[in-house]
Protein backbone atom coordinates (compact mmCIF):
# COMPACT_ATOMS: atom_id res chain seq x y z
CA UNK A 1 0.00 0.00 0.00
CA UNK A 2 1.36 3.42 -0.94
CA UNK A 3 0.15 6.88 0.04
CA UNK A 4 1.13 10.13 -1.62
CA UNK A 5 0.39 13.71 -0.55
CA UNK A 6 0.40 16.41 -3.21
CA UNK A 7 0.36 20.13 -2.33
CA UNK A 8 -0.60 22.03 -5.45
CA UNK A 9 -0.39 25.82 -5.79
CA UNK A 10 -2.05 27.19 -8.87
CA UNK A 11 -2.76 30.75 -9.97
CA UNK A 12 -6.21 29.96 -11.29
CA UNK A 13 -8.36 26.93 -10.83
CA UNK A 14 -11.94 26.99 -12.07
CA UNK A 15 -14.87 24.64 -11.72
CA UNK A 16 -13.10 22.23 -9.40
CA UNK A 17 -16.19 20.13 -8.85
CA UNK A 18 -16.82 19.56 -12.54
CA UNK A 19 -13.13 18.97 -13.27
CA UNK A 20 -13.16 16.22 -10.64
CA UNK A 21 -15.63 14.42 -12.87
CA UNK A 22 -13.56 14.79 -16.02
CA UNK A 23 -12.44 11.62 -17.74
CA UNK A 24 -8.76 11.10 -18.54
CA UNK A 25 -7.93 9.33 -21.79
CA UNK A 26 -4.30 8.24 -22.09
CA UNK A 27 -3.08 7.34 -25.57
CA UNK A 28 -0.50 4.60 -26.24
CA UNK A 29 2.14 7.35 -26.57
CA UNK A 30 1.28 8.66 -23.08
CA UNK A 31 -0.60 11.80 -24.12
CA UNK A 32 -3.49 12.61 -21.76
CA UNK A 33 -6.70 14.30 -22.93
CA UNK A 34 -9.66 15.24 -20.71
CA UNK A 35 -13.30 14.75 -21.67
CA UNK A 36 -16.56 15.41 -19.85
CA UNK A 37 -18.63 12.48 -21.11
CA UNK A 38 -18.02 8.80 -21.63
CA UNK A 39 -19.33 9.05 -25.19
CA UNK A 40 -16.78 11.75 -26.07
CA UNK A 41 -14.04 9.68 -24.48
CA UNK A 42 -14.88 6.58 -26.50
CA UNK A 43 -15.38 8.42 -29.77
CA UNK A 44 -12.16 10.46 -29.54
CA UNK A 45 -9.82 7.87 -28.02
CA UNK A 46 -7.42 6.24 -30.44
CA UNK A 47 -6.88 2.50 -30.65
CA UNK A 48 -5.03 1.17 -27.61
CA UNK A 49 -5.99 4.04 -25.27
CA UNK A 50 -6.88 3.74 -21.59
CA UNK A 51 -9.98 5.57 -20.31
CA UNK A 52 -9.81 6.41 -16.60
CA UNK A 53 -13.21 7.04 -15.01
CA UNK A 54 -13.32 8.81 -11.62
CA UNK A 55 -16.05 8.32 -9.07
CA UNK A 56 -19.48 9.46 -10.19
CA UNK A 57 -22.11 8.54 -12.75
CA UNK A 58 -21.51 8.39 -16.51
CA UNK A 59 -24.37 7.74 -18.93
CA UNK A 60 -24.02 6.11 -22.31
CA UNK A 61 -26.61 5.37 -24.98
CA UNK A 62 -27.00 2.24 -27.09
CA UNK A 63 -26.01 4.33 -30.11
CA UNK A 64 -22.39 4.27 -28.91
CA UNK A 65 -20.45 1.19 -30.09
CA UNK A 66 -16.85 0.50 -29.16
CA UNK A 67 -14.97 -0.39 -32.37
CA UNK A 68 -11.37 0.01 -31.21
CA UNK A 69 -9.17 -1.55 -28.54
CA UNK A 70 -9.91 0.35 -25.31
CA UNK A 71 -9.28 -0.29 -21.63
CA UNK A 72 -11.92 1.31 -19.38
CA UNK A 73 -10.89 1.54 -15.72
CA UNK A 74 -13.16 2.84 -12.97
CA UNK A 75 -12.39 3.61 -9.35
CA UNK A 76 -14.42 0.65 -8.07
CA UNK A 77 -18.05 -0.12 -7.33
CA UNK A 78 -18.14 -0.84 -3.59
CA UNK A 79 -19.90 1.73 -1.42
CA UNK A 80 -17.41 1.22 1.40
CA UNK A 81 -14.30 2.13 -0.59
CA UNK A 82 -12.55 5.28 0.63
CA UNK A 83 -12.54 7.20 -2.65
CA UNK A 84 -13.91 10.65 -1.85
CA UNK A 85 -15.80 10.85 -5.15
CA UNK A 86 -17.65 7.58 -4.54
CA UNK A 87 -18.03 4.63 -6.87
CA UNK A 88 -17.83 4.64 -10.67
CA UNK A 89 -21.22 4.00 -12.26
CA UNK A 90 -21.89 3.51 -15.97
CA UNK A 91 -25.58 4.03 -16.70
CA UNK A 92 -26.44 1.93 -19.73
CA UNK A 93 -24.91 -0.89 -21.76
CA UNK A 94 -21.40 -1.25 -23.16
CA UNK A 95 -21.26 -2.56 -26.75
CA UNK A 96 -18.01 -4.06 -28.06
CA UNK A 97 -18.10 -4.56 -31.84
CA UNK A 98 -15.64 -5.32 -34.67
CA UNK A 99 -12.25 -3.77 -33.99
CA UNK A 100 -12.46 -3.90 -30.18
CA UNK A 101 -10.61 -7.19 -29.59
CA UNK A 102 -8.29 -7.21 -26.55
CA UNK A 103 -10.31 -4.50 -24.81
CA UNK A 104 -10.98 -4.52 -21.06
CA UNK A 105 -13.43 -3.12 -18.49
CA UNK A 106 -12.48 -2.96 -14.81
CA UNK A 107 -13.71 -1.39 -11.59
CA UNK A 108 -17.19 -0.20 -12.62
CA UNK A 109 -20.81 -0.60 -11.58
CA UNK A 110 -22.76 -1.05 -14.83
CA UNK A 111 -26.53 -0.75 -14.70
CA UNK A 112 -26.93 -2.70 -17.95
CA UNK A 113 -25.08 -5.41 -19.88
CA UNK A 114 -21.77 -5.83 -21.65
CA UNK A 115 -22.67 -6.95 -25.18
CA UNK A 116 -19.93 -8.50 -27.31
CA UNK A 117 -19.97 -9.10 -31.06
CA UNK A 118 -23.35 -7.68 -32.02
CA UNK A 119 -24.39 -8.39 -35.60
CA UNK A 120 -21.92 -11.23 -35.94
CA UNK A 121 -18.83 -9.06 -35.48
CA UNK A 122 -15.70 -10.80 -34.19
CA UNK A 123 -14.38 -9.58 -30.85
CA UNK A 124 -11.77 -11.80 -29.19
CA UNK A 125 -9.94 -11.71 -25.87
CA UNK A 126 -12.15 -9.25 -23.99
CA UNK A 127 -11.44 -8.94 -20.25
CA UNK A 128 -14.08 -8.03 -17.64
CA UNK A 129 -12.80 -7.78 -14.04
CA UNK A 130 -13.83 -6.18 -10.72
CA UNK A 131 -17.21 -5.05 -12.07
CA UNK A 132 -20.80 -5.28 -10.88
CA UNK A 133 -23.02 -5.59 -13.95
CA UNK A 134 -26.31 -7.02 -15.09
CA UNK A 135 -24.89 -9.66 -17.45
CA UNK A 136 -22.53 -10.53 -20.30
CA UNK A 137 -24.16 -11.25 -23.66
CA UNK A 138 -21.96 -12.68 -26.44
CA UNK A 139 -23.60 -12.54 -29.88
CA UNK A 140 -21.23 -14.57 -32.09
CA UNK A 141 -20.26 -18.20 -31.53
CA UNK A 142 -16.96 -17.62 -33.37
CA UNK A 143 -15.75 -15.34 -30.59
CA UNK A 144 -13.04 -16.73 -28.31
CA UNK A 145 -11.01 -15.69 -25.30
CA UNK A 146 -13.70 -13.81 -23.37
CA UNK A 147 -12.35 -13.71 -19.82
CA UNK A 148 -14.79 -13.02 -16.96
CA UNK A 149 -12.95 -12.78 -13.64
CA UNK A 150 -13.90 -11.58 -10.14
CA UNK A 151 -17.19 -9.86 -10.94
CA UNK A 152 -20.75 -9.70 -9.64
CA UNK A 153 -23.14 -10.67 -12.47
CA UNK A 154 -26.74 -10.10 -11.46
CA UNK A 155 -28.59 -11.86 -14.28
CA UNK A 156 -28.32 -14.75 -16.78
CA UNK A 157 -25.14 -14.64 -18.90
CA UNK A 158 -25.39 -16.03 -22.44
CA UNK A 159 -22.23 -16.82 -24.42
CA UNK A 160 -23.86 -18.10 -27.65
CA UNK A 161 -21.76 -21.29 -27.78
CA UNK A 162 -18.52 -19.32 -27.80
CA UNK A 163 -15.30 -20.19 -25.98
CA UNK A 164 -14.73 -18.33 -22.73
CA UNK A 165 -13.19 -18.51 -19.26
CA UNK A 166 -15.46 -17.74 -16.30
CA UNK A 167 -13.48 -17.84 -13.04
CA UNK A 168 -14.00 -16.56 -9.49
CA UNK A 169 -17.29 -14.70 -10.04
CA UNK A 170 -20.51 -14.33 -8.10
CA UNK A 171 -22.91 -15.06 -10.94
CA UNK A 172 -26.61 -15.66 -11.50
CA UNK A 173 -26.41 -18.49 -14.10
CA UNK A 174 -24.55 -19.40 -17.29
CA UNK A 175 -25.84 -20.40 -20.72
CA UNK A 176 -24.36 -21.59 -24.01
CA UNK A 177 -20.63 -22.11 -23.53
CA UNK A 178 -18.44 -24.30 -25.74
CA UNK A 179 -14.81 -25.25 -25.07
CA UNK A 180 -14.87 -23.13 -21.94
CA UNK A 181 -13.56 -23.10 -18.39
CA UNK A 182 -16.05 -22.52 -15.57
CA UNK A 183 -14.17 -22.72 -12.29
CA UNK A 184 -14.29 -21.33 -8.73
CA UNK A 185 -17.55 -19.42 -9.12
CA UNK A 186 -20.56 -19.03 -6.83
CA UNK A 187 -23.58 -19.75 -9.02
CA UNK A 188 -26.53 -18.23 -7.22
CA UNK A 189 -29.61 -18.99 -9.28
CA UNK A 190 -30.85 -20.57 -12.50
CA UNK A 191 -32.43 -19.83 -15.84
CA UNK A 192 -35.72 -21.21 -17.09
CA UNK A 193 -38.89 -22.21 -15.33
CA UNK A 194 -39.71 -24.81 -12.76
CA UNK A 195 -39.64 -27.73 -15.19
CA UNK A 196 -36.74 -26.50 -17.34
CA UNK A 197 -34.38 -24.98 -14.82
CA UNK A 198 -30.58 -25.08 -15.01
CA UNK A 199 -27.78 -23.12 -13.38
CA UNK A 200 -25.44 -24.23 -16.18
CA UNK A 201 -27.50 -24.62 -19.34
CA UNK A 202 -26.27 -25.96 -22.70
CA UNK A 203 -22.60 -26.17 -21.74
CA UNK A 204 -20.52 -28.22 -24.20
CA UNK A 205 -16.98 -29.65 -24.14
CA UNK A 206 -16.04 -27.54 -21.13
CA UNK A 207 -14.34 -27.94 -17.76
CA UNK A 208 -16.52 -27.23 -14.71
CA UNK A 209 -14.51 -27.44 -11.47
CA UNK A 210 -14.67 -26.19 -7.88
CA UNK A 211 -17.84 -24.10 -8.16
CA UNK A 212 -20.39 -23.50 -5.42
CA UNK A 213 -23.87 -24.10 -6.81
CA UNK A 214 -27.23 -23.36 -5.22
CA UNK A 215 -29.08 -26.64 -5.05
CA UNK A 216 -32.76 -27.38 -4.81
CA UNK A 217 -33.20 -26.04 -1.31
CA UNK A 218 -33.90 -27.79 1.95
CA UNK A 219 -35.98 -30.96 2.23
CA UNK A 220 -39.64 -30.12 1.85
CA UNK A 221 -38.99 -27.08 -0.31
CA UNK A 222 -40.70 -27.95 -3.56
CA UNK A 223 -39.84 -24.75 -5.37
CA UNK A 224 -36.56 -24.95 -7.22
CA UNK A 225 -36.20 -28.42 -8.70
CA UNK A 226 -33.50 -27.31 -11.08
CA UNK A 227 -30.75 -29.59 -12.21
CA UNK A 228 -27.58 -27.50 -12.16
CA UNK A 229 -26.28 -28.85 -15.44
CA UNK A 230 -27.44 -29.46 -19.00
CA UNK A 231 -24.90 -30.11 -21.74
CA UNK A 232 -22.52 -32.71 -23.10
CA UNK A 233 -18.86 -33.77 -23.32
CA UNK A 234 -17.95 -31.77 -20.22
CA UNK A 235 -15.66 -32.68 -17.34
CA UNK A 236 -17.43 -31.63 -14.15
CA UNK A 237 -16.10 -32.52 -10.73
CA UNK A 238 -15.40 -31.34 -7.20
CA UNK A 239 -18.26 -28.83 -7.14
CA UNK A 240 -19.98 -27.98 -3.87
CA UNK A 241 -23.78 -27.94 -3.75
CA UNK A 242 -25.67 -26.08 -1.03
CA UNK A 243 -29.14 -27.61 -0.75
CA UNK A 244 -30.78 -30.95 -1.35
CA UNK A 245 -28.96 -33.41 -3.58
CA UNK A 246 -32.27 -34.96 -4.66
CA UNK A 247 -30.69 -37.19 -7.28
CA UNK A 248 -29.59 -34.34 -9.51
CA UNK A 249 -26.46 -34.27 -11.69
CA UNK A 250 -23.67 -32.32 -10.04
CA UNK A 251 -20.70 -33.99 -11.73
CA UNK A 252 -18.12 -36.28 -10.16
CA UNK A 253 -17.21 -36.17 -6.47
CA UNK A 254 -19.70 -33.47 -5.43
CA UNK A 255 -19.68 -32.02 -1.92
CA UNK A 256 -23.26 -31.72 -0.67
CA UNK A 257 -24.29 -29.41 2.19
CA UNK A 258 -27.95 -29.77 3.10
CA UNK A 259 -28.45 -26.20 4.28
CA UNK A 260 -29.49 -22.75 3.15
CA UNK A 261 -26.98 -20.31 1.71
CA UNK A 262 -27.56 -18.06 4.70
CA UNK A 263 -26.47 -20.95 6.92
CA UNK A 264 -23.16 -21.34 5.05
CA UNK A 265 -22.05 -17.83 4.16
CA UNK A 266 -21.32 -14.99 6.58
CA UNK A 267 -23.93 -12.63 5.12
CA UNK A 268 -26.06 -13.79 2.19
CA UNK A 269 -29.82 -13.45 2.01
CA UNK A 270 -31.55 -16.57 0.81
CA UNK A 271 -34.75 -17.19 -1.11
CA UNK A 272 -36.22 -20.33 -2.62
CA UNK A 273 -34.85 -19.53 -6.06
CA UNK A 274 -31.64 -17.56 -5.53
CA UNK A 275 -29.00 -16.08 -3.28
CA UNK A 276 -28.45 -12.35 -3.25
CA UNK A 277 -25.87 -11.07 -5.73
CA UNK A 278 -24.60 -7.93 -4.06
CA UNK A 279 -21.25 -6.39 -3.24
CA UNK A 280 -22.68 -5.76 0.24
CA UNK A 281 -22.99 -9.50 0.86
CA UNK A 282 -20.21 -11.53 2.45
CA UNK A 283 -19.49 -14.81 0.66
CA UNK A 284 -16.86 -16.06 3.07
CA UNK A 285 -17.88 -19.32 4.74
CA UNK A 286 -19.00 -19.34 8.34
CA UNK A 287 -16.63 -21.07 10.77
CA UNK A 288 -18.35 -24.46 10.60
CA UNK A 289 -17.76 -24.66 6.83
CA UNK A 290 -14.42 -22.84 6.73
CA UNK A 291 -12.59 -25.95 5.50
CA UNK A 292 -14.09 -25.28 2.05
CA UNK A 293 -12.97 -21.62 1.84
CA UNK A 294 -9.88 -22.18 -0.33
CA UNK A 295 -11.15 -25.39 -1.91
CA UNK A 296 -14.20 -24.18 -3.84
CA UNK A 297 -15.90 -20.93 -4.75
CA UNK A 298 -14.51 -17.46 -5.34
CA UNK A 299 -11.74 -17.61 -2.72
CA UNK A 300 -10.18 -20.72 -4.26
CA UNK A 301 -7.83 -20.79 -7.21
CA UNK A 302 -6.48 -17.31 -7.95
CA UNK A 303 -8.82 -15.80 -5.33
CA UNK A 304 -11.19 -12.84 -5.21
CA UNK A 305 -10.54 -9.14 -4.63
CA UNK A 306 -13.06 -8.19 -1.94
CA UNK A 307 -12.29 -4.48 -2.38
CA UNK A 308 -13.03 -4.68 -6.14
CA UNK A 309 -10.62 -1.88 -6.96
CA UNK A 310 -7.74 -1.81 -9.42
CA UNK A 311 -4.16 -0.78 -8.69
CA UNK A 312 -4.74 2.70 -10.14
CA UNK A 313 -4.30 5.67 -7.73
CA UNK A 314 -7.44 7.32 -6.41
CA UNK A 315 -8.23 10.31 -4.18
CA UNK A 316 -8.93 9.60 -0.50
CA UNK A 317 -8.73 13.23 0.70
CA UNK A 318 -8.98 16.64 -0.93
CA UNK A 319 -9.18 20.14 0.44
CA UNK A 320 -10.04 22.83 -2.12
CA UNK A 321 -10.61 26.34 -0.71
CA UNK A 322 -13.57 28.28 -2.02
CA UNK A 323 -11.41 31.27 -3.02
CA UNK A 324 -7.80 32.32 -3.66
CA UNK A 325 -5.56 33.93 -1.04
CA UNK A 326 -4.35 37.53 -1.03
CA UNK A 327 -1.67 36.67 -3.61
CA UNK A 328 -4.23 35.18 -5.97
CA UNK A 329 -3.06 31.64 -5.23
CA UNK A 330 -5.27 28.66 -4.53
CA UNK A 331 -3.78 25.92 -2.38
CA UNK A 332 -5.15 22.47 -3.09
CA UNK A 333 -4.32 19.53 -0.83
CA UNK A 334 -4.94 16.06 -2.24
CA UNK A 335 -4.07 12.69 -0.74
CA UNK A 336 -3.92 9.78 -3.15
CA UNK A 337 -3.73 6.05 -2.44
CA UNK A 338 -2.60 3.31 -4.79
CA UNK A 339 -3.34 -0.33 -4.10
CA UNK A 340 -0.94 -3.09 -5.05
Amino acid sequence: MKKFVFCLCVALLTTISSEAQQISVVSPSGTTTLYRTLQESIENAIDGSVIYLPGGGFSISDEVKIVKKLTIIGIGHKIKNDNVDGITTINGNLWFNEGSSRSAVMGCYITGDIIIGDGGSLVNNLLIRYCNLNSVQVKNEEISGTYINQNYLRSICNFSNSSCTINNNVIHSIMNVRDGYINYNIICSSRGGRNDDFSLCDIHSSQIYYNIIKGRGLSGNYYGFWDPFRGDNCVSKDNLVVGDYYGKTYGDYPIIIDAQGSDCFVDVRNSYTSWTISSNSNYHFKDEFNQYEKQVGIYGGTGFNDNQITSEPYIIYKDVPEQTDAQGMLKVRIRVKANQ
